[in-house]
């Protein structure tokens, strides 16, 4: 059994090796409300509508929401999946101009707590995809639990979206401090989102960079200033992402130049470029730490 899951893995590997580089951008935030969803949905559409085949992984395995932001129905997720019962192609909906939508699953499992065989069953769940990928955008869960943080530290830019708010930036803090001290991620892009000016998103950057220059290793840019829009709120009544929704509103303005820039940003030229090495980095497995947040 051992030898035929360790085949399958190996042949899964095989399979994605002919997949073309993906760039694979984590949304997080530490906190709940902060608006990763949209800036994940929002950046996913505005690189589709420049030609990039863009998918988005739902990594809220317990609280997903994704699809219902999209008004999409999907039957199956991934822990149809991992259990063996279908293809990653066969539960994959597609949303605005394209976008690929991988459903979380139900449940609180975490990544953490995957079985061997659900191992092989994940690496061969991305090996089976037929077409390639340009950028695969993760949406993570609120807090810092395990699953947050495996899809963090195995992707290539991690994105913190944070709001003026001080449990925000003290949970935002609390995210990069874990990820930096116990999991060597030092490089940080910051969102300044629902900011009511530009200054305003700059203080909050520099309440944030304040504390992390103190106490840690890490490199924050400043990536967007996401203005406080009320055409977003309209958006998700109407189950759209205000950049297909109000295109021209000022917060799909600066989430659009957000995808641009994005898009320049390196893909690593060693092997970490290609998708299964992001899933190996996902996979495995690291014991649990505590760290506090004074610090």
């Amino acid at each position: 059994m051992i030898e035929n899951m360790m085949h399958d893995q190996a042949s899964g590997l095989r399979r994605m090796t002919k997949l073309s580089s993906t760039k694979v951008i984590t949304v997080t935030g530490g906190k709940g409300g902060v608006g990763k969803t949209n800036v994940t949905l929002s950046m996913a559409i505005s690189m589709a509508r420049q030609g990039k085949k863009v998918m988005v992984l739902d990594a809220d395995l317990g609280l997903a929401n994704v699809d219902i932001m999209l008004g999409l129905r999907s039957g199956r997720n991934l822990s149809h999946v991992l259990a063996g019962l279908c293809e990653l192609q066969d539960i994959i909906v597609e949303g605005p101009y394209g976008v690929k939508i991988v459903p979380a699953s139900s449940g609180t499992q975490n990544m953490a707590e995957l079985t061997p065989a659900q191992h092989a069953g994940l690496i061969r769940a991305f090996g089976s995809l037929q077409d390639d990928i340009d950028v695969l955008l993760v949406d993570t869960a609120a807090g810092i639990s395990d699953m947050v943080l495996s899809f963090s530290r195995a992707a290539q830019d991690v994105v913190v979206v944070v709001c003026d708010e001080p449990t925000s930036i003290t949970d935002a803090y609390a995210l990069i401090k874990l990820l930096s001290r116990e999991y060597d991620v030092q490089r940080f892009k910051i969102v300044a989102n629902m900011v009511r000016s530009y200054r305003e998103g700059r203080d909050l950057f520099t309440k944030l960079t304040r504390v992390t220059e103190r106490f840690l290793d890490a490199n924050l840019e400043l990536v967007a200033c996401v203005p406080l829009d009320d055409r977003v709120r309209q958006a998700v009544k109407r189950q759209k992402i205000v950049v297909e929704a109000y295109p021209r509103c000022p917060a799909s303005l600066a989430l659009t130049s957000l995808s641009n820039k994005a898009l320049t940003w390196p893909i690593p030229t060693h092997a970490g470029g290609h998708l299964e090495f992001f899933v190996e980095k996902l996979i495995v497995k690291k014991a649990p730490v505590e760290v506090s947040v004074g610090e």
